[in-house]
């Protein structure tokens, strides 16, 4: 054979090869090649959404409320007398005990009232001896011994007070604390009934609570309880709920719960605001998922649950087919199976999955978990992202979160 002769066979053979393929493609493929238009007509159409499993974890159940921290002992102090300060002893965050002298109001006058007021205790004291021998004589009266008697009690009583006035020139700590404001300065006139500082006692530190009527049965007294000041970011204080108080204000229907914190260290202080977190109820295994996959309409709570679409049938194509073999072929390729008996390939389908709504009972929640009792089994999966554009059946395209986290951190790290 010459070369030529050889091209023309091998074009040939070629040929007889595409026709060949194209009779086995027409033979059996009528009704795969619809149906896998199909199904990528519904992956294009299906809505992307990000799942998570309802899985068996540790729930607390918890009532959530903030307050203002307030000191439970705190005393204003005053001047029961009036007088030019002459000492100051303490400052603002000075620690006092009670009873310390904190500072001094000029006594010059008190001292001198109180001479004045013992020469005349002194002066009575004489009369009234010379009454009792007069009487025991009956030189005087009984109305004049009785008279005598009675100055001499009242000068007594005014030595006494005269002296209470001199010790009030030394102003004392009524309470132990801290000095938290000092209101007045050296050579200040002050008068009487004058705030000078204010003491506040931080070893113990207080917050109310306006807490719903519905949770006055649930909430007891000597509850632990745990704080977080705004203040102080990342710190947790423990303790407990001191007293409950028996009424609910109708105004407000709310009833006022003091809880008590203990700090040693003084880190905590009057004033602060915190956000108080109250325990009172714990399970060890309840069937949670995210709080955004609930979906709470007309007074129902709802969730959109992934399940896996049924696969359909391709149509059997009677006219091509001589004696019926193909319509069977197509049923058994739908039904995922080798349906190649005679040689021929059979085109295989992925079923779908579509998004179904399902209600639910839920029950405790602790941060971003929600406890489901009834409506959901372990292990199912429901939508967290995307919930708002689905509906029920409609077919949607899980995504792979794990995926997407990498792809960000890597493209992070470029």
């Amino acid at each position: 054979m010459n070369i030529k002769t050889l091209k023309n066979n091998a074009n040939s053979l070629f040929l007889a090869s595409i026709i060949a393929a194209s009779v086995v493609l027409s033979g059996c493929g009528g009704g795969g090649g619809v149906q896998a238009k199909e199904a990528d007509k519904a992956s294009v159409n299906a809505v992307p959404v990000e799942v998570a499993t309802a899985s068996l974890n540790p729930v607390n159940a918890s009532y959530n409320g903030t307050a203002t921290l307030v000191t439970d002992h705190e005393a204003q102090v005053a001047s029961k007398t009036s007088g030019v300060l002459v000492k100051l002893l303490v400052e603002e965050g000075s620690v006092v005990r009670e009873g310390q002298l904190l500072a001094e109001l000029d006594d010059s006058t008190p001292v001198a009232a109180v001479a004045q007021a013992e020469a005349q205790m002194h002066k009575a004291d004489a009369t009234f001896a010379y009454a009792e021998q007069s009487i025991q004589k009956q030189l005087i009266s009984k109305r004049e011994y009785d008279q005598a008697n009675f100055d001499a009690q009242t000068q007594r009583a005014a030595l006494q007070t005269a002296k209470l006035q001199l010790a009030y020139t030394r102003i004392m700590a009524p309470v132990s604390g801290v000095v938290a404001e000092r209101s007045v300065k050296l050579g200040n006139l002050v008068q009487v009934n004058q705030s000078l500082f204010r003491i506040v006692n931080m070893d113990t530190l207080q917050a109310v609570l306006n807490v719903p009527e519905r949770q006055l049965g649930i909430l007891k007294a000597g509850q632990t309880v745990a704080l977080e000041a705004d203040a102080l970011p990342g710190q947790e204080f423990a303790g407990y709920i001191l007293r409950i108080a028996p009424v609910v204000d109708p105004t407000s229907g709310t009833f006022r719960v003091t809880c008590e914190f203990r700090d040693k260290s003084r880190t905590l202080k009057p004033g602060m605001f915190g956000r108080i977190d109250i325990v009172y109820d714990h399970r060890d295994e309840a069937l949670t998922i995210p709080r955004s996959a609930l979906i709470e309409e007309d007074g129902e709570t709802a969730v959109f649950v992934v399940d896996t679409a049924p696969v359909k049938a391709p149509a059997a194509d009677a006219g091509k087919s001589k004696d019926g073999d193909k319509s069977k072929v197509a049923a058994k390729d739908a039904a995922g199976k080798d349906a190649g008996k005679d040689g021929k390939a059979i085109v295989a389908t992925t079923p779908g999955l579509v998004a179904h709504r399902k209600l639910v009972k839920i029950g405790y929640s602790d941060g971003d978990k929600v406890e489901i009792r009834s409506g959901l089994d372990a292990g199912t999966r429901v939508i967290t992202v995307g919930r708002n554009a689905v509906r029920d059946g409609t077919a949607v395209q899980v995504l792979d979160t794990s995926t997407m986290v990498a792809s960000r951190a890597g493209g992070d790290k470029a």
